[in-house]
């Protein structure tokens, strides 16, 4: 005996980004607003003299990629609980890609899933982690590996708050604006090239074409089943370098700028891509500051760290590697010792 539960296409996760000034927001809820001790003092004011809620609840966290955790988690449920939230308050993500998905997996699980919106305040959050509703916490096995899918239900990028983002972090968002442009978007990256992004009119062109290409993906595959994997290039060699440096060395876009250069090196042995080309992206990163290089102290220990990688399945190991620029392959097929010969050029 069988009994079929019909649930396709019976939710809607449809929303829309703002790339403007912060508008009114105006909740006929209670709204608790996540931020952490670095924004709070810069922007809260900012952010709370537009929003009114039946009641707000502001929970400031500690700072840094190394906070995100399940400790963290319990931060921003507990003071819900506390001020009895329900199934129709909501939460607002109100900081840089480590708040945002913090945020997102807690309305996630709290009474098993509420509405949040994305307010992020750093370049890397604008143009890629606010986007696609990936939430999560890191733990010591890795980066990311207990979350969810949780789309939000809008995300507005106000430019006024990277006016006061500092240069390494600005920096660290220009990684993954290159990283989409790599991957997806051959003209794209040529503009960047020649462009200027402390012009805010060429920021803001930037970061809305960003977007566009990582909606595009998104919406061809939410849960990253196949494509959507493509936007991790870089990641995977830049997950092992942030656990193997405690999350606490590099900002994360810092670390993906890195594993693109990895992943590079990787498509110029294969021949999906030419010296030149990697020249190109590495010359890019490095305008804007980026480190380019980093010292393996072990290759089997380093290649033996992506198996943990959210991508891989049982023994196979899942490399999105570049075809060119503007091409992207999604492989398990690489043989390790190509790989880890690469990761011998790394070595200290």
């Amino acid at each position: 005996m069988t009994v079929d539960i019909p649930l396709k296409n019976t939710v809607d996760n449809s929303y829309t980004i703002t790339i403007d000034t912060l508008p009114e927001l105006r909740f006929d809820a209670k709204v608790a607003v996540v931020t952490n001790e670095t924004i709070a003092p810069l922007h809260l004011e900012y952010l709370l003299e537009r929003l009114s809620a039946k009641e707000v609840v502001v929970i400031t966290l500690r700072d840094g990629e190394q906070f995100k955790n399940w400790e963290s988690i319990e931060a921003i449920l507990e003071p819900m609980f506390e001020h009895r939230f329900n199934r129709k308050s909501l939460l607002i993500a109100f900081g840089g890609g480590v708040i945002g998905d913090m945020t997102g997996f807690a309305a996630s699980i709290y009474q098993r899933g509420i509405d949040f919106i994305q307010v992020p305040t750093t370049l890397l959050a604008q143009v890629d982690a606010s986007v696609g509703g990936k939430t999560g916490i890191n733990n010591r096995f890795g980066k990311n590996l207990v979350g969810a899918f949780h789309q939000p239900r809008a995300v507005y990028m106000d430019p006024h708050f990277l006016t006061t983002l500092p240069k390494r972090e600005f920096g660290a968002g220009v990684a993954e604006i290159v990283k989409m442009a790599v991957t997806f978007n051959k003209p794209f990256f040529e503009w960047l090239e020649t462009a200027d992004l402390s012009d805010p009119d060429q920021l803001k062109s930037a970061i809305a074409k960003s977007v566009e290409t990582k909606a595009s993906v998104v919406a061809q595959d939410e849960k990253e089943r196949g494509l959507r994997a493509a936007l991790n290039y870089g990641h995977t060699f830049g997950h092992v370098i942030e656990n193997e440096t405690g999350y606490t060395t590099y900002l994360h876009g810092e670390a993906v700028a890195i594993g693109m250069v990895m992943a590079n090196a990787v498509a110029v042995e294969l021949g999906w891509m030419a010296p030149e080309e990697e020249a190109r992206v590495t010359a890019l990163l490095e305008r804007y500051g980026l480190p380019t290089s980093y010292a393996v102290a072990d290759t089997e220990k380093f290649y033996e760290t992506f198996y943990l990688d959210k991508k891989s399945a049982d023994s196979a190991i899942t490399f999105i590697i570049p075809r060119g620029i503007g091409g992207v392959e999604i492989t398990d097929g690489i043989d390790g010792r190509l790989v880890k010969n690469v990761l011998d050029r790394f070595k200290g």
